[in-house]
């Protein structure tokens, strides 16, 4: 049934839990639903880090909304895919309401904010105490190194236990023939250093240049540790739901139901959620019909056969878009901080441990080795062509195969730490969608 505060009908959720295992329920209802109501063509959106459900569907709301009168005459269906992840609540959500976006009395770093806490409570059940004793070093702020190295030991014991199933690594995007996966360095090197480091970022994305002048806050960079080290461990999640998760519950319905063209939008880390479903889908399978990425928070380099820095490394998606019988279009905007400055430093973290300081002021060169999807596109997959937005809607999309959208267009609004990186309501973005699906 239609959820009542949801823009568009018909309307499910899929629920899963950090192993990826579904809503037995609510699957099953869903498959039976679907072609029962006449669906065609199946919208599935997934969000990124949201901090609780009311959020997450608010936002799969939103971006569905002009769908129904951009393609009137199509049997469109909707589906909101809900997973255990978490917002930082100082991350402002463009157009959202107060008590959606952010704390009532605003979170200002490094200090959490009760939403924070109660958010990473959810999201690492059992880990009161390390929360508790994380958000009172933030609050105090020791002028100590024992103090920062003790605030590092409970990163770890927040966010080091391994998941079940087939994600063994951290949230490693590339893998080296030969090469043992390990930890991030971000997590296990000198946590002093590291917080230097993320502290110079910030301030570098909030005002270019003053890194190489100002020093550094280290407790801000404390901060931003911790909210990489919950993303990195909700990265590996996504992947983790996507394989097991998704990929699976598309597969039950393509036997339901061989007819309904399924079209996955993620956002975010719903970007690596949905594109990892792709390698969780049973054999044979061709339902799925088109994948956007909007702001993808994952490697550039995912779906290459080899990386142009190391011959021996290829994606951890390899030739998985070609499971899509259609594009895979990627949308990145040059005014999402979140990708462009803190996640290639925070990649680059998680897999060198040389110091990153000579790195500011080249930001160009370090985010070519550890760039995100959202940031600069599919990279090093032959054969990907690059559409600005307007381009992208105006002509016929290639019918498979990678596509790069510049969508800085509208992707274009607000505030540090992350940028535009959640600006991703946008009628021409649903247009974009239906344009990569050949919906009519």
């Amino acid at each position: 049934m239609t959820d009542p505060a949801v823009s568009v009908s018909p309307y499910w959720e899929l629920t899963f839990d950090a192993d990826g295992d579904a809503d037995g329920r609510e699957r099953d209802r869903w498959i039976k639903e679907v072609p029962r109501r006449g669906v065609r063509d199946l919208i599935v959106f997934t969000h990124g880090w949201n901090s609780d459900r009311s959020g997450a569907t608010r936002l799969c709301s939103r971006f569905f909304e002009p769908l129904p009168e951009l393609a009137p005459t199509a049997r469109l269906g909707y589906v909101g895919v809900m997973w255990p992840s978490m917002r930082f609540s100082d991350e402002p959500i463009p157009d959202f309401p107060r008590s959606v976006a952010v704390d009532v009395a605003p979170e200002v770093p490094p200090a959490l904010g009760k939403n924070t806490r109660h958010a990473l409570l959810e999201v690492f059940p059992g880990r009161a105490t390390v929360v508790e004793q994380l958000a009172r070093l933030l609050d105090q702020q020791p002028d100590d190194g024992a103090s920062l190295e003790e605030f590092g030991r409970l990163v770890r014991l927040l966010v080091e236990v391994r998941p079940q199933g087939p994600q063994t690594s951290f949230a490693a995007d590339t893998l080296a023939a030969g090469v043992p996966e390990s930890d991030p360095e971000m997590l296990f090197g000198d946590t002093a250093t590291v917080c230097g480091e993320f502290a110079r970022a910030l301030a570098e994305a909030e005002n270019p240049g003053a890194a190489l002048f100002a020093l550094p806050r280290l407790w801000d960079g404390a901060h931003e540790l911790l909210r990489q080290a919950t993303y990195y461990a909700m990265k590996r999640r996504a992947g983790t739901v996507g394989e097991r998760g998704l990929g699976r519950a598309i597969g039950r319905l393509a036997a339901a139901a061989p007819d309904v063209r399924v079209h996955l939008v993620g956002h975010s880390f719903g970007g690596r959620l949905v594109s990892f479903a792709l390698r969780g889908l049973p054999p044979g399978v061709r339902t799925v019909k088109s994948v956007t990425l909007l702001q993808g928070a994952f490697s550039h380099y995912a779906f290459a056969a080899r990386l142009p820095h190391d011959a021996r490394a290829s994606g951890v998606l390899d030739g998985q878009h070609n499971r899509i019988d259609g594009p895979l279009v990627c949308c990145y905007s040059p005014f999402d901080s979140a990708l462009g400055t803190i996640y290639p430093l925070a990649s680059r973290m998680a897999g060198d441990s040389r110091s990153v300081a000579a790195d500011f002021g080249l930001g160009r060169a370090l985010g070519a080795k550890w760039g995100a999807m959202g940031h600069d596109g599919v990279q090093a997959v032959p054969g990907t062509r690059t559409f600005t937005l307007a381009e992208a809607l105006r002509t016929r999309l290639p019918v498979s195969g990678c596509v790069n959208v510049d969508a800085g267009a509208v992707v274009r609004r607000g505030g540090a730490p992350s940028g535009a990186h959640s600006d991703i309501c946008h009628r021409e973005l649903a247009r974009l969608v239906l344009a990569a699906g050949r919906v009519r």
